[in-house]
């Protein structure tokens, strides 16, 4: 396995779900793997049993994964793959950098590292500031004079199907064609079949505005509405993806695309969603507080509906689910009377944006 002295491979940040299964796809890809956890404890119980009993149950880690809790011994991966919830994106690629730093000239490093960002979702410090995690990377990457290449992997995508080698379709995204063209080169193997984007805006904000749409999805579910309505509201949130999206710089075609519909389709459909089963419970009457005791993961689009609608407000676009996903999150509403007032908004032409 790669270490900080002879660089390559790839590092995993993160030792979630989604983390441990891209490790996982990536070892039987044949690249050595780097998987980090964020806590000692955990991390330690991980790389003695070999599972990962709280996000990943029943699927054995291949020997090519080599677990660790210290940053430094991924310094000298050349690709960075960052799965952590959004909210705590920066603080990992920003101890990640510190860690390389650290070294100094103690081992050879490699001159420019490739961050790929796994996390779905938009940092807000809630002053009107709104980074995309492309953002934050090159942000913390300038602090720290390091030379870095970004990209961005999203796409319906459940961590339990990939490592249980389902057969699943992504897209890969960086400014830089040749980077996406590298990292699907990496990547594409077996149950995995990446597409590549220049387009990472459309990209990032569809991953992290899908989350959001399904948890309204879930709630419909949690009321025991039908198909008609779940259609109806994917079809709309779609339109709500988009209309934020183009309004960030996006690309139209992107939200057609896996990273788009795909995604949005899977989480509002699919059981493993955590966003979708947070919905359902609301939809039950349950609280959020609730919902989320004692739960592992996270669900992304409680804390990015308020990011999203801020942003939203900020480029002048309207996001009528959104909003009233926040009313029934963090203002108390009753979900029966926010689908009413969604059905009762005024009447449109539909292909307006």
């Amino acid at each position: 396995m790669s270490g900080a002295g002879d660089g390559g491979g790839i590092a995993v940040l993160g030792a979630g779900a989604w983390g441990t299964a891209l490790a996982i796809h990536a070892a039987r890809a044949g690249t050595p793997v780097l998987l980090w956890a964020r806590s000692v404890e955990f991390g330690a119980k991980l790389a003695s049993e070999r599972v990962n009993e709280r996000y990943l149950p029943g699927v054995e880690l291949p020997a090519e994964v080599r677990v660790t809790w210290d940053l430094r011994q991924a310094a000298g991966s050349d690709t960075v793959l960052v799965v952590v919830p959004s909210h705590g994106f920066r603080a990992v690629v920003r101890w990640f950098l510190e860690a390389r730093a650290s070294l100094g000239d103690v081992a050879p490093l490699p001159e420019r590292v490739t961050l790929v960002s796994g996390a779905k979702g938009i940092e807000s410090d809630h002053r009107g500031h709104f980074r995309r995690m492309s953002d934050v990377c090159a942000e913390e990457a300038a602090s720290a004079a390091v030379e870095i290449d970004f990209a961005t992997i999203s796409g319906p995508s459940f961590a339990a199907e990939l490592a249980a080698e389902l057969p699943t379709a992504c897209v890969v995204a960086s400014e830089e064609a040749e980077v996406a063209e590298r990292l699907q080169a990496q990547l594409s193997c077996g149950a995995l079949r990446l597409y590549t984007s220049t387009d990472v805006v459309g990209v990032e904000i569809g991953a992290a505005a899908k989350n959001v749409i399904a948890i309204a999805a879930g709630v419909l579910d949690g009321l025991g509405y039908g198909s008609n309505t779940r259609a109806a509201l994917i079809t709309r949130g779609l339109h709500e993806m988009m209309r934020l999206g183009l309004a960030c710089g996006g690309r139209p075609a992107t939200f057609a695309g896996l990273g788009g519909l795909g995604d949005l389709v899977l989480t509002c459909t699919g059981g493993l969603s955590r966003n979708r089963n947070t919905g359902i419970e609301l939809g039950r009457g349950r609280t959020l507080e609730e919902i989320e005791t004692g739960r592992a993961g996270v669900a992304e689009g409680v804390r990015n509906s308020l990011a999203l609608l801020e942003l939203a407000t900020d480029r002048q676009v309207e996001l009528p689910i959104t909003e009233q996903m926040v009313e029934i999150l963090y203002r108390g509403k009753k979900p029966a009377a926010a689908i009413r007032d969604l059905m009762g908004r005024e009447l449109k032409v539909e292909s307006a944006l």
